[in-house]
């Protein structure tokens, strides 16, 4: 019976694949306002402004390609069962290999009528469209009338998928935080759901304050980070 491995992963697995991460600095809200671009207030206010904002994402997303680090957690499959639980609104996991990837906040390469939710029941994901790394703009309309606005879950937006995200930290039987801080909630929140037994390995090159005997911290970036955890794997 293959062991569970549930990934967490934030904008620190990517960056070494050239996107931007958020909060640190010289990151991407660094001299952007979030909620002047990715705020369901800035789409009532300007929603062109907002496709700009994802328009010039999925160009940068076009040209990058994923790296080690997201080739080694999409090895992992091979011994392992694994679940990708992704911040990041990027599609470099998948284009890795990993086959199973829940993504919390949205993806960037789909987009939706804007008068249908971001749950992921039937109703919802029937209009949800892939328009991979071309543009969007104001006029482009659904088959239902409505405009299209990006498949992404924006500040002040539940979020959907996080029931979902919960199930499967509860059925870890090792839990990978890789490439971020555990500062953007409610999933920093995620790895609390771990049974008491479940092993937590945390790659992440900053100083994470989290006080918990079952977390094992490697203070590196993610692509030497990982080459550790999987030597680590091995060795078990």
């Amino acid at each position: 019976m293959k062991k569970r491995i549930v990934v967490l992963s934030g904008a620190g697995v990517s960056a070494e694949s050239g996107l931007s991460t958020y909060r640190d600095n010289g990151g991407l809200w660094d001299g952007i306002d979030p909620y002047e671009v990715a705020s369901a207030e800035a789409w009532e206010r300007q929603p062109g402004k907002v496709l700009e904002f994802y328009n010039i994402q999925r160009r940068k997303l076009a040209e990058a390609r994923p790296n080690e680090a997201h080739r080694a957690i999409a090895g992992l499959e091979k011994d392992y069962i694994v679940d990708v639980i992704t911040q990041n609104i990027d599609n470099l996991h998948e284009r890795a290999g990993s086959t199973h990837v829940v993504h919390l906040h949205g993806e960037a390469t789909k987009i939706r009528p804007e008068n249908t939710c971001n749950e992921s029941d039937g109703f919802s994901e029937q209009y949800v469209v892939d328009c991979g790394y071309g543009e969007v703009n104001i006029g482009d309309i659904a088959p239902n009338g409505a405009q299209y606005r990006p498949h992404i879950v924006f500040f002040g937006e539940a979020v959907p998928k996080l029931e979902r995200a919960i199930d499967l930290v509860e059925k870890a039987d090792i839990l990978l935080i890789i490439g971020t801080s555990l500062q953007v909630y409610p999933a920093a929140g995620l790895y609390r759901y771990a049974r008491a037994s479940t092993p937590i390995w945390i790659i992440d090159p900053a100083e994470i304050p989290l006080y918990d005997r079952r977390i094992t911290h490697i203070r590196k970036k993610a692509c030497e980070g990982m080459e550790e955890f999987v030597r680590e794997l091995h060795q078990e």
